[in-house]
């Protein structure tokens, strides 16, 4: 049988027992299930922080085999957030969390990388950044919602990022230990590096490929969130 080339090769990811991704979930009953699924191999410890939703996607994420939180009443996503890392910082023997989307975006090769950086010692943050090379293509919109993020961010926190509102995200648990999120909205992506560079502890970004699906268009995602994105940027 010839080989396939190494290019095409998936890697093999090793099991981090001592990392949880952080979850947070709203109305994604379709694609959660599949995510968490193929997650769990390499992240056996995954908490899902449902946050209101109404078309089952607690019970979708619970059969999958992830822990799963519950709020009552749709809060929004900084408080999904805030929730699950919380959780998280709790359990016995957690070195880092990585906080990865519900609706299939992230890519779980990026969370294993970005996990292995912090156990090396170099970091105790890692950003991912979707504009450290050509593999996302956010759409016109969304490219220039995100640069004007950017430049908020760097004025509101003083650190320069390429891609300030990317979801994904690790960091070792000392510096989880110091979010308090009170944004609830998207906001909360621009609190949450104020707060992670104010810990003093060292970070850097990393590349990752987010990927913008047929489901995620086919909801509205990539133009809503630039929207969102905007508007708390603006007015909150």
């Amino acid at each position: 049988m010839q080989e396939a080339p190494a290019d095409l090769v998936a890697p093999v990811l090793r099991r981090y027992e001592d990392a949880w991704l952080v979850i947070p979930l709203y109305n994604e009953a379709t694609v959660v299930a599949d995510v968490v699924a193929g997650a769990l191999p390499t992240f056996p410890n995954i908490v899902c922080v449902d946050d209101g939703s109404t078309d089952g996607s607690a019970a979708a994420a619970r059969a999958a085999g992830a822990t799963v939180l519950s709020h009552a009443v749709n809060l929004g996503q900084g408080a999904a957030l805030q929730t699950g890392i919380s959780f998280v910082c709790q359990q016995p023997g957690v070195r880092a969390l990585v906080t990865f989307d519900a609706d299939g975006q992230h890519q779980v090769q990026d969370a294993a990388d970005m996990v292995d950086l912090i156990a090396s010692g170099e970091t105790a943050i890692v950003f991912g950044s979707r504009f450290l090379d050509g593999r996302t293509k956010p759409g016109l919109v969304k490219k220039v919602v995100l640069t004007f993020a950017v430049w908020f961010t760097k004025q509101s926190t003083g650190m320069r990022l390429t891609d300030a509102h990317n979801g994904l995200r690790a960091m070792r648990v000392d510096a989880a230990k110091k979010v308090d999120l009170r944004q609830d909205r998207m906001a909360h992506a621009s609190e949450i590096v104020l707060q992670l560079g104010r810990t003093g502890l060292p970070w850097r970004e990393h590349p990752v490929h987010v990927l913008y699906t047929d489901y995620s268009r086919g909801k509205g995602q990539s133009i809503w969130n630039s929207v969102n994105i905007l508007v708390d940027l603006l007015f909150k």
